[in-house]
């Protein structure tokens, strides 16, 4: 299973520093101990508290085991309430299978809390799974329990149980066991496609829309590598995943597994990546490549190699064109798959944190001032075109919209959509391709220039994407104020807030439906288009405008209503006026 996600244990020293150690690592580091130099990390780990505990727990169990069990904590339902509501601190669950025993994190205290966390466990003699749900308070107090039979479950697939509590309630979790040591490889682990045949025919369609499909997928190896590590993969559809075994330390690494997933969705993907197995590894869980392969572009029976990227990059990784060796075979039901697409898709168990990134939000707002930038573009092509500064293509425009206008008709409308479809599938489609391709192969020379001149170009770039973010950013910054100018200024104009405004607004809306309940409005759509194209010719010395926006741009905003908005004046005191009145009337008197 990918260790990205997996649970963590945090063992704290005297000095309060924090190591973060997973339960299936101690095991690779008891038994690899031999094969290090000096065991001196061991017996530092030993003398630092917890760490000892989870060593000495790592040595107390056997070295026979085979299996990694990989459990993930989805969520729980229907459970009983809390029994201590004032001190209650949270729910959890604890696992254990044989002498290993992990416990998840704590989750709000409801009938339906959500964990969604990874363990990883090792297989030995004994084969029952104990789940149970914990109230955590002044004390703990059991709210259910269950037993899983791992005899029952098939290995190297990835099982998803809903298995209800003894007490009350159920838990919803994912069970995979894969075979990681003494592995035997068979021959020829192809699937026979003709199994599936007339189980995801086209005739066969059943109401169940869970599985649609079946895909079977051989790793074989990897090549090219930069170093010659003890390497293993992963390979992950959906939410099901499993894991090589560990191959040795060879230039070419053989693994000749084989691998069954159902398909709950045809546009999901393969994602296939290799993991280095050192201690190292274990704690910066870096991936020596990866490869993401759509199920649809998948063709049967094809032995292919897929060149290994560099995580968030189109570039290959390190090495000598390192590249992985598959063999799939896919077989699903079109009319399913269908159907499948307009449901909710199957949501993620295991889900990322979110981070915050500097380079995403550059693009984000690169990307949005691109689109602002492109509708300037549009609306300058709109200009061009009713001024006739080309005037062979306006007058071909205005036939062109004349005759479409007498001729169109409600049902012709989804055919006008597919007008773009049409394009691109004649004539568009290899050239995105080798487009896609071109950018790619750019990308990569960049990549390997930025290597080679990583020193000398660092400063410059960083003072370039300065530059043109301040730039960018001024362009985002007025695109969002207009927008939120105009709805502000709609929001006003049915609100009220100049009146007068409004009931034009109300007057021309009864009027224009009047119109068209009276003129076809095919016959509107003409006049409008003869109107815009001939405001040129009778009156050609006019100023550029669009009624629309000039009727717009009359409405305020709430700035606008801020400024128009009176201060409370107070009303002068009549008596204090009179008696001030006579006084100087008796002084100017005397």
């Amino acid at each position: 299973m990918d260790k990205a996600s997996g649970s963590e244990v945090s063992l704290r020293s005297k000095s309060g520093k924090v190591a973060r150690w997973r339960p299936s690592s101690l095991m690779n580091i008891m038994t690899r101990s031999n094969s290090y130099k000096s065991n001196r990390s061991l017996s530092v780990l030993e003398s630092n508290g917890k760490a000892g505990k989870y060593i000495k727990r790592a040595k107390s169990l056997n070295n026979d085991w085979t299996t990694i069990v990989t459990v993930v904590l989805i969520e729980a339902k229907n459970l009983p309430p809390a029994v201590e509501v004032a001190s209650a601190q949270g729910i959890y669950c604890k696992l254990r299978l044989g002498a290993e025993s992990l416990k998840s994190k704590s989750v709000p205290n409801t009938e339906h809390p959500k964990w969604r966390e990874q363990f990883k466990l090792h297989l030995q003699d004994d084969n029952y799974l104990h789940l149970s749900v914990w109230e955590r308070g002044k004390q703990k107090h059991p709210l259910g329990s269950c037993v899983i039979n791992l005899d029952n479950l098939e290995k190297e697939r990835t099982h998803v149980i809903w298995q209800e509590l003894m007490e009350s309630g159920s838990i919803h979790l994912s069970i995979t066991m894969c075979t990681v040591r003494s592995v035997t490889v068979p021959e020829n682990c192809m699937c026979n496609l003709n199994n599936y045949k007339e189980k995801y025919s086209l005739t066969n369609v059943d109401t169940n829309l869970n599985v649609i499909g079946v895909l079977h997928v051989k790793v074989v190896g990897v090549r090219g590598l930069g170093s010659k590590p003890s390497a293993y993969c992963t390979l992950r559809v959906d939410n099901q995943s499993v894991q090589t075994h560990r191959a040795r330390t060879t230039t070419e690494i053989v693994w000749n597994r084989c691998y069954v997933f159902d398909i709950h969705d045809i546009i999901s993907t393969l994602d296939l990546k290799v993991y280095e197995s050192s201690l190292a590894n274990t704690f910066l869980n870096e991936s020596l490549g990866k490869v993401s392969i759509p199920l649809l572009k998948i063709v049967n029976e094809e032995m292919r190699w897929y060149a290994l990227k560099v995580k968030n990059r189109a570039g290959s990784t390190r090495g000598n064109c390192p590249r992985v060796l598959l063999q799939m075979s896919i077989m699903w039901n079109p009319v399913k798959a269908t159907l499948k697409l307009f449901q909710p898709r199957e949501e993620t168990h295991l889900k990322k944190g979110i981070k915050f990134d500097v380079g995403l939000i550059y693009s984000n707002i690169l990307f949005i001032s691109n689109v602002f930038d492109f509708l300037v573009d549009i609306n300058d092509g709109y200009k061009r075109l009713f001024e006739w500064d080309d005037q062979e293509f306006s007058f071909c425009v205005l036939i062109g919209w004349i005759v479409f206008c007498y001729f169109i008709q409600v049902w012709m409308v989804p055919l006008l959509i597919l007008i773009p479809f049409g394009y691109y599938w004649l004539w568009k489609r290899h050239e995105d391709n080798v487009g896609a391709a071109r950018q790619y192969s750019e990308e990569e020379v960049v990549d390997i220039n930025n290597n080679s001149n990583k020193n000398d170009d660092k400063s410059l770039m960083g003072r370039l994407k300065i530059q043109e973010l301040q730039q960018v950013t001024i362009t985002v910054t007025r695109g969002i104020e207009m927008i939120a100018s105009y709805a502000e200024r709609f929001a006003n104009l049915v609100s009220f807030k100049v009146p007068f405004l409004s009931y034009v607004t109300m007057i021309i809306l009864v009027v224009v439906s009047i119109g068209l309940y009276i003129i076809p409005f095919n016959y509107i759509l003409m006049g409008f288009g003869i109107m815009k194209f001939t405001r040129k010719y009778k009156n050609p010395n006019r100023l550029l405008n669009n009624d629309l926006l000039d009727f717009v741009s009359r409405l305020p905003d709430d700035d606008v209503l801020k400024e128009w908005k009176e201060l409370h004046v107070p009303k002068p005191n009549r008596e204090g006026d009179a008696s001030h009145i006579m006084a100087r009337s008796f002084s100017t008197s005397s």
